[in-house]
Protein backbone atom coordinates (compact mmCIF):
# COMPACT_ATOMS: atom_id res chain seq x y z
CA UNK A 1 0.00 0.00 0.00
CA UNK A 2 1.22 3.81 -0.87
CA UNK A 3 1.64 5.80 1.72
CA UNK A 4 0.93 10.00 0.46
CA UNK A 5 2.17 12.18 2.87
CA UNK A 6 1.96 15.78 1.75
CA UNK A 7 4.50 17.52 4.81
CA UNK A 8 4.82 20.94 5.28
CA UNK A 9 8.25 20.68 3.48
CA UNK A 10 6.43 19.59 0.50
CA UNK A 11 3.82 22.42 0.58
CA UNK A 12 6.83 24.86 0.82
CA UNK A 13 8.85 23.32 -1.92
CA UNK A 14 5.30 23.36 -4.02
CA UNK A 15 5.09 27.43 -2.84
CA UNK A 16 8.72 27.83 -4.70
CA UNK A 17 7.43 26.03 -7.62
CA UNK A 18 4.51 28.90 -7.91
CA UNK A 19 6.53 31.55 -7.53
CA UNK A 20 8.47 30.39 -10.22
CA UNK A 21 6.13 29.60 -12.61
CA UNK A 22 4.68 33.73 -11.67
CA UNK A 23 8.49 34.88 -12.82
CA UNK A 24 8.22 32.77 -15.82
CA UNK A 25 5.07 34.48 -16.82
CA UNK A 26 2.45 32.68 -15.47
CA UNK A 27 -0.56 35.07 -14.70
CA UNK A 28 -4.01 32.87 -14.18
CA UNK A 29 -3.82 33.13 -10.81
CA UNK A 30 -6.67 30.59 -10.50
CA UNK A 31 -4.28 27.99 -12.40
CA UNK A 32 -1.50 28.74 -9.88
CA UNK A 33 -3.89 28.00 -7.19
CA UNK A 34 -4.99 24.98 -8.63
CA UNK A 35 -1.44 23.67 -8.84
CA UNK A 36 -0.45 24.78 -5.12
CA UNK A 37 -3.12 22.39 -3.77
CA UNK A 38 -1.87 19.49 -5.80
CA UNK A 39 0.51 17.34 -4.37
CA UNK A 40 2.71 16.86 -7.43
CA UNK A 41 4.95 13.83 -5.69
CA UNK A 42 1.69 12.23 -5.48
CA UNK A 43 2.03 11.59 -9.17
CA UNK A 44 5.38 10.43 -9.60
CA UNK A 45 7.34 7.50 -8.57
CA UNK A 46 8.85 7.70 -4.90
CA UNK A 47 12.26 7.91 -6.17
CA UNK A 48 11.28 11.75 -7.76
CA UNK A 49 10.01 12.51 -4.16
CA UNK A 50 13.25 15.14 -3.24
CA UNK A 51 13.01 16.73 -6.81
CA UNK A 52 8.97 16.78 -7.56
CA UNK A 53 8.64 20.20 -7.23
CA UNK A 54 11.52 21.26 -9.90
CA UNK A 55 10.30 22.39 -13.15
CA UNK A 56 11.39 19.60 -15.22
CA UNK A 57 9.36 16.58 -16.71
CA UNK A 58 9.93 13.27 -15.16
CA UNK A 59 9.30 10.14 -16.91
CA UNK A 60 6.35 7.58 -16.20
CA UNK A 61 5.56 3.75 -17.83
CA UNK A 62 5.40 3.01 -21.29
CA UNK A 63 8.05 5.42 -22.79
CA UNK A 64 5.23 8.92 -21.41
CA UNK A 65 6.35 11.37 -18.89
CA UNK A 66 4.58 14.08 -16.98
CA UNK A 67 5.17 17.45 -18.26
CA UNK A 68 7.19 19.95 -16.58
CA UNK A 69 4.90 22.43 -14.27
CA UNK A 70 5.19 25.31 -16.43
CA UNK A 71 3.95 23.66 -19.84
CA UNK A 72 0.88 22.13 -17.41
CA UNK A 73 0.32 26.00 -16.31
CA UNK A 74 0.79 27.25 -19.42
CA UNK A 75 -1.69 24.98 -21.42
CA UNK A 76 -4.58 25.41 -19.19
CA UNK A 77 -3.68 29.33 -18.87
CA UNK A 78 -4.38 29.09 -22.94
CA UNK A 79 -7.66 27.01 -22.26
CA UNK A 80 -9.26 29.79 -20.51
CA UNK A 81 -11.02 27.39 -17.98
CA UNK A 82 -14.54 28.41 -16.68
CA UNK A 83 -16.18 26.39 -14.26
CA UNK A 84 -18.61 23.36 -15.11
CA UNK A 85 -15.95 23.88 -18.39
CA UNK A 86 -16.87 20.36 -20.79
CA UNK A 87 -12.87 19.42 -21.38
CA UNK A 88 -11.77 16.60 -23.36
CA UNK A 89 -8.24 15.57 -22.83
CA UNK A 90 -6.04 13.17 -25.08
CA UNK A 91 -3.47 11.55 -23.36
CA UNK A 92 -4.19 11.03 -19.51
CA UNK A 93 -0.29 9.72 -18.35
CA UNK A 94 0.09 10.18 -14.93
CA UNK A 95 -3.42 12.16 -14.72
CA UNK A 96 -1.78 15.36 -13.22
CA UNK A 97 -2.89 17.37 -16.07
CA UNK A 98 -6.64 16.39 -16.09
CA UNK A 99 -6.37 16.53 -11.79
CA UNK A 100 -5.93 20.72 -12.52
CA UNK A 101 -8.25 21.02 -14.81
CA UNK A 102 -10.89 18.69 -12.05
CA UNK A 103 -9.36 21.23 -9.49
CA UNK A 104 -10.68 24.10 -11.35
CA UNK A 105 -14.14 23.16 -11.02
CA UNK A 106 -14.17 21.43 -14.84
CA UNK A 107 -15.85 18.04 -15.90
CA UNK A 108 -12.87 15.99 -17.99
CA UNK A 109 -13.34 13.47 -20.17
CA UNK A 110 -9.83 11.97 -20.36
CA UNK A 111 -8.61 9.63 -22.58
CA UNK A 112 -5.87 7.29 -22.58
CA UNK A 113 -4.37 4.70 -25.35
CA UNK A 114 -1.64 3.02 -23.10
CA UNK A 115 -3.81 0.13 -21.82
CA UNK A 116 -1.06 -0.13 -18.77
CA UNK A 117 -1.53 3.62 -17.83
CA UNK A 118 -5.42 3.46 -18.23
CA UNK A 119 -5.38 0.37 -15.76
CA UNK A 120 -3.41 2.77 -12.65
CA UNK A 121 -6.59 5.30 -13.00
CA UNK A 122 -8.52 2.81 -10.91
CA UNK A 123 -6.10 3.59 -8.42
CA UNK A 124 -5.98 7.19 -8.80
CA UNK A 125 -5.82 8.77 -4.99
CA UNK A 126 -8.68 11.09 -5.47
CA UNK A 127 -11.23 9.72 -7.11
CA UNK A 128 -13.57 10.31 -4.29
CA UNK A 129 -12.36 13.96 -4.37
CA UNK A 130 -12.94 14.54 -7.86
CA UNK A 131 -15.99 12.77 -9.36
CA UNK A 132 -15.58 15.74 -12.37
CA UNK A 133 -12.90 13.24 -13.74
CA UNK A 134 -13.71 10.49 -16.03
CA UNK A 135 -11.77 7.63 -17.49
CA UNK A 136 -11.42 6.18 -21.42
CA UNK A 137 -9.32 3.51 -22.77
CA UNK A 138 -9.16 4.43 -26.31
CA UNK A 139 -8.07 6.09 -29.50
CA UNK A 140 -7.16 9.74 -28.99
CA UNK A 141 -7.63 10.47 -32.79
CA UNK A 142 -11.08 9.54 -32.39
CA UNK A 143 -12.14 11.44 -29.25
CA UNK A 144 -14.88 10.88 -27.50
CA UNK A 145 -18.05 11.17 -30.00
CA UNK A 146 -21.10 10.18 -27.45
CA UNK A 147 -19.86 12.55 -24.94
CA UNK A 148 -19.61 15.64 -27.64
CA UNK A 149 -19.65 18.48 -27.90
CA UNK A 150 -17.00 19.63 -25.56
CA UNK A 151 -16.01 23.26 -24.60
CA UNK A 152 -12.71 22.75 -24.73
CA UNK A 153 -10.41 20.30 -25.99
CA UNK A 154 -6.36 19.88 -24.86
CA UNK A 155 -3.98 17.79 -26.25
CA UNK A 156 -0.86 16.45 -24.09
CA UNK A 157 1.40 14.74 -26.83
CA UNK A 158 2.76 16.49 -30.30
CA UNK A 159 0.15 15.94 -33.22
CA UNK A 160 1.22 15.71 -36.72
CA UNK A 161 -1.64 17.43 -37.57
CA UNK A 162 -4.81 19.07 -35.91
CA UNK A 163 -7.66 16.33 -35.53
CA UNK A 164 -10.19 16.80 -37.78
CA UNK A 165 -12.68 14.62 -35.75
CA UNK A 166 -11.81 16.41 -32.08
CA UNK A 167 -12.55 19.73 -34.64
CA UNK A 168 -16.09 17.92 -35.10
CA UNK A 169 -16.81 17.42 -31.30
CA UNK A 170 -15.22 21.04 -30.02
CA UNK A 171 -18.59 23.11 -29.57
CA UNK A 172 -18.62 26.41 -32.00
CA UNK A 173 -16.79 28.88 -29.93
CA UNK A 174 -14.64 26.30 -27.78
CA UNK A 175 -11.32 26.43 -27.90
CA UNK A 176 -8.75 23.52 -28.34
CA UNK A 177 -5.33 23.75 -26.78
CA UNK A 178 -2.69 21.45 -28.66
CA UNK A 179 1.03 21.14 -29.69
CA UNK A 180 1.39 20.58 -33.29
CA UNK A 181 4.30 19.66 -35.67
CA UNK A 182 6.34 16.55 -35.75
CA UNK A 183 10.17 16.70 -34.87
CA UNK A 184 11.56 17.68 -31.35
CA UNK A 185 9.82 20.91 -31.09
CA UNK A 186 6.24 21.67 -31.69
CA UNK A 187 4.60 24.82 -31.76
CA UNK A 188 1.46 25.59 -28.85
CA UNK A 189 -1.25 26.21 -30.80
CA UNK A 190 -5.07 27.60 -29.28
CA UNK A 191 -7.96 26.75 -32.01
CA UNK A 192 -10.98 28.34 -32.03
CA UNK A 193 -14.21 27.00 -33.97
CA UNK A 194 -16.18 30.05 -35.83
CA UNK A 195 -19.40 29.88 -36.35
CA UNK A 196 -19.21 28.30 -39.67
CA UNK A 197 -17.24 25.48 -38.40
CA UNK A 198 -14.10 27.00 -39.80
CA UNK A 199 -11.22 27.12 -37.38
CA UNK A 200 -9.12 30.44 -36.00
CA UNK A 201 -5.22 29.55 -34.81
CA UNK A 202 -3.20 31.31 -32.55
CA UNK A 203 0.60 30.40 -32.20
CA UNK A 204 2.84 30.85 -29.34
CA UNK A 205 5.60 29.44 -27.63
CA UNK A 206 7.63 25.91 -28.79
CA UNK A 207 7.22 22.77 -26.49
CA UNK A 208 8.75 19.40 -26.88
CA UNK A 209 6.45 16.58 -26.44
CA UNK A 210 6.02 12.89 -26.89
CA UNK A 211 4.51 12.17 -30.40
CA UNK A 212 0.62 11.65 -30.40
CA UNK A 213 -0.04 7.96 -31.83
CA UNK A 214 -3.17 6.46 -33.23
CA UNK A 215 -4.88 3.18 -32.13
CA UNK A 216 -4.76 1.34 -28.67
CA UNK A 217 -1.74 -0.09 -27.25
CA UNK A 218 -2.32 -3.06 -25.03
Amino acid sequence: MIKYEDTYRHKGLRKKLIDLLREKGITDEEVLTAMNNIPRHFFLDSAFDEIAYEDRSFPISEGQTISHPYTVAYQTQLLQIKPYDKILEIGTGSIYQATVLAEMGAKIFTIERHKLLFEKTKEFIFKTKYPNLKFFYGDGFEGLPTYAPFDKVIITAAAPVIPPKLIEQLKIGGKMVIPVDEGEQQRMLRITKNEDGSISEEAFEQFSFVPMLTGKNG
